[in-house]
């Protein structure tokens, strides 16, 4: 044995004792700061992905469930959502910013962005970092125009023409680099008394509102007009002529069934109070119940609203008023049954007419997307009906969402049977493309690492069609700090950046294979009905007796609603839990020390408590490191399998945090947010690269956050079972490996 080898035993040892039992050690957190800026080309980009300027191959279309590029070739979409919310950024970055940032997406593998909350006004200042401290080390807050609209005037009607112009440079220049765009249309615009709305000061944020108020209906569809009609004057094409504009989305996370769900179509009555909801102001309430009224003597027997008029107290000729939540459970089938039909009816209609609109009056020739299934409080299967008589079903959804959970700083490693993919899959449908148009696991946590291999990998085991993290903020040169301002920008996040380019490896290339087997299931109108009043115990599936592992095994969809109900038998025994494919697995102990493994000829992962699991490989990677948890990744970068690659990307990321951050006592949120730079806990030890045919030397190029070389490059060492990489020295989390044959 050599005196290298000695001291490497010894260090192994030495590692092992101080460890607590079935944990590796803490390793020191180092800085690593995310520079977009200072991005340059480089040998481990993405890029080759991307196919051209957006569009060229013209528009995106629906066939057999799925979206495909008007030259016949399956598209996919993975994209990242543009917001602004955060300190030093900007939802519509200047002509330079906007290039830069373009070719910095297209790098990472990105080809698609969803533009979000353009409908704001430009003079807004957002909310940073809810409930948790912010540093004051990231400097004076400054922002930007935000949105389109313009804030100075009474209305909201009236565009911002240098918000318009950047707008049409940010498209124009993301086109260019092969990028789509997926245009929202009502996310949170801010309608005024100007505008002509109703009690416009008294029902903001106007979710729900914008599905019966008659001239909300109308403002939104002179905003979509405004903007989809509008004339790129950087590419010369209206919006809803351009190719490279993929998608549009009707409203954003607004269903008024959520609302008659959550109780807010009718509250407790106060003394002294009339009786309407007391989130509905009287003329909102007078016309939602007018609307129900007239649509059940259309779609009720006189017998049966004479029942409904007894069952809600109301004399013969009175108006029948909705149901309290804590009715519903109890509440007779004649009573319940009409009002979720009629709330459905509202959303169908609107539904139907905006996508008629946008088709026919616009000329938007893309596939529509109505709304999201994005609150996993309710059952799905009623929202279903409406999402289903659109092109395509969306989903969101967050692990341990800052704003919803108490206790957090979780690993979803360990929860298999709570993950982000199962709660995502219970709205995916057998005949429609499916897309996840928000999704993340916010900071601050120890684990946010884990999210992209494992979303990227079951994503792609499920064949769906669209992914777009929320978000991503282009930084203003100057204002910006290297450090993470906000739970959901991913931008400076050392972890989440290195990982972009191996999700799209994954679920762009499709290096991840679709399951062999698709299980289906079905709901009949009583199962439908009674799922909208089972308890949140229930969630997310509100469907009895289906095994929510299925998605991990095979591909889950819903085959139809109102018809002969079926459902899947459940799985067997299983740990690990592994895909009908062999290419993923999931094991779990007793709710820890949860690993993820993908294995594919072209990407291959280890995402979890890799110390705490023996003889942890896959066929081309093992791992000996003293970090508790990590998630490597191996992925060729020449579209050979890694067996025969010349060019390999290797990432190594754990935990990331602000410098000086502190947890609450709970672990709930911060307690000081921290300040700049951002820090990374090296993945330190040993990685060993296996079958690598006829290599003859291999070397890893460590990379810093601008995918710039750090020092010289790295030897391997061939031992026994391959080429052994020591990791950890200098700080990183990617190395760019090249294999001499």
């Amino acid at each position: 044995m050599s005196k290298a080898d000695l001291g490497r035993g010894l260090a192994l040892v030495l590692m092992a004792l101080a460890a607590p039992a079935g944990a590796a050690p803490d390793v020191p957190l180092q800085p690593f700061a995310v520079d977009h800026e200072r991005r340059v080309d480089s040998a481990a980009d993405a890029r080759f992905l991307l196919d051209g300027p957006a569009g060229s191959h013209g528009f995106i279309r629906v066939k057999d469930g799925h979206f495909y590029r008007g030259d016949g070739k399956r598209f996919r979409c993975w994209g990242v959502n543009m917001t602004g919310w955060a300190n030093g950024s900007a939802e519509l970055p200047d002509h330079k910013a906007a290039e830069g940032y373009a070719a910095a997406l297209a790098r990472l593998g990105v080809n698609c962005v969803r533009l979000h909350f353009l409908d704001r006004p430009d003079t807004e200042f957002p909310i940073r970092n809810e409930g948790a401290s912010v540093s004051p080390a990231a400097g004076p807050f400054t922002h930007p125009p935000r949105g389109l609209i313009r804030g100075d005037l009474p209305d909201s009607q009236h565009f911002n023409p240098e918000q318009l112009d950047r707008l049409d440079y940010w498209i124009a220049a993301l086109k260019k680099n092969g990028i789509y765009t997926n245009f929202n249309l009502n996310v949170g615009r801010v309608f005024t008394p100007g505008d002509g709305v109703p009690d416009a000061a008294l029902i903001a944020p106007f979710k729900a509102f914008t599905y019966f108020g008659p001239e909300l209906i109308a403002l939104q569809k002179d905003y979509a007009k405004q903007l989809l009609d509008h004339k790129n004057a950087y590419t010369g094409l209206r919006y809803a002529d351009d190719p490279a504009i993929a998608l549009v989305e009707v409203v954003n996370e607004n269903s008024l069934l959520e609302f008659w769900a959550r109780n807010w179509l009718r509250g407790e009555r106060k003394e002294g109070a009339p009786n309407y909801q007391l989130d509905l102001t009287p003329h909102y309430h007078a016309l939602l119940v007018d609307m129900y009224n007239q649509w059940l003597a259309r779609n009720r027997k006189p017998a049966e609203i004479a029942a409904l008029h007894r069952l809600a107290g109301v004399a013969d000729g009175q108006p029948i008023g909705f149901m309290r939540r804590g009715d519903h459970p109890d509440a007779p089938r004649l009573r319940l049954d009409a009002e979720i039909a009629f709330i459905t009816q509202v959303e169908i209609n609107f539904h139907a007419d905006f996508k008629r609109f946008l088709k026919d009056e616009v000329g938007v020739k893309v596939p529509i997307v109505p709304m999201a299934d994005h609150t996993f409080f309710m059952a799905n299967q009623p929202l279903m009906r409406t999402l289903v008589k659109s092109d395509v079903v969306d989903a969101h959804v967050y692990w341990e969402h800052p704003a919803i959970y108490g206790h957090r700083n979780d690993p979803m490693v360990n929860f298999p049977e709570r993950a982000t993919i199962l709660k995502l899959a219970r709205s995916a449908y057998a005949s429609k493309p499916f897309t996840v148009s928000e999704v993340n696991e916010p900071f601050p946590s120890d684990y946010g690492a884990e999210m992209i291999p494992i979303l990227a990998s079951y994503a792609a085991l499920q064949d769906w069609d669209g992914i777009f993290f929320y978000t991503f903020e282009t930084k203003v040169a100057g204002q910006w700090t290297p450090m993470i301002t906000d739970h959901f920008d991913i931008t400076l996040d050392p972890a989440k950046m290195a990982q972009m380019p191996v999700g799209a490896m994954m679920f762009l290339r499709g290096d991840v294979a679709a399951a062999k087997t698709m299980l289906t299931r079905s709901y009949s109108t009583d199962q439908i009905s009674e799922a909208a009043r089972l308890p949140r115990g229930e969630m997310p599936y509100y469907t009895r007796g289906f095994d929510v592992r299925i998605p991990l095994v095979h591909s889950s969809r819903v085959s139809c609603l109102d018809c002969k109900p079926s459902l899947p038998a459940p799985l067997g025994v299983m740990n690990p839990i592994t895909s009908d494919t062999g290419e993923l697995n999931w094991r779990t102990d007793d709710g820890k020390d949860g690993l993820v493994s993908v294995d594919t000829p072209r990407s291959q992962a280890l995402v979890g408590f890799i110390s705490a699991n023996a003889k942890v490989e896959t066929g081309n990677l093992s791992a000996e490191i003293s970090n508790r948890f990590a998630v490597i990744t191996l992925s060729s970068l020449d579209g050979k399998p890694i067996s025969l690659s010349n060019r390999i990307l290797l990432t190594t990321t754990g935990r990331v945090e602000n410098t000086g951050q502190k947890w609450d006592e709970r672990g709930a949120n911060l307690a000081v947010w921290g300040t700049a730079p951002t820090l990374i806990e090296p993945i330190t030890g040993y990685v060993t690269l296996k079958a690598l045919e006829g290599a003859i030397g291999v070397f890893a190029q460590p990379l810093d956050g601008a995918a710039r070389p750090i020092g010289k490059e790295i030897a391997a060492k061939m031992i026994e079972p391959g080429w052994e990489l020591p990791i950890g020295t200098p700080a990183t989390t990617q190395y760019l490996v090249r294999v001499e044959r």
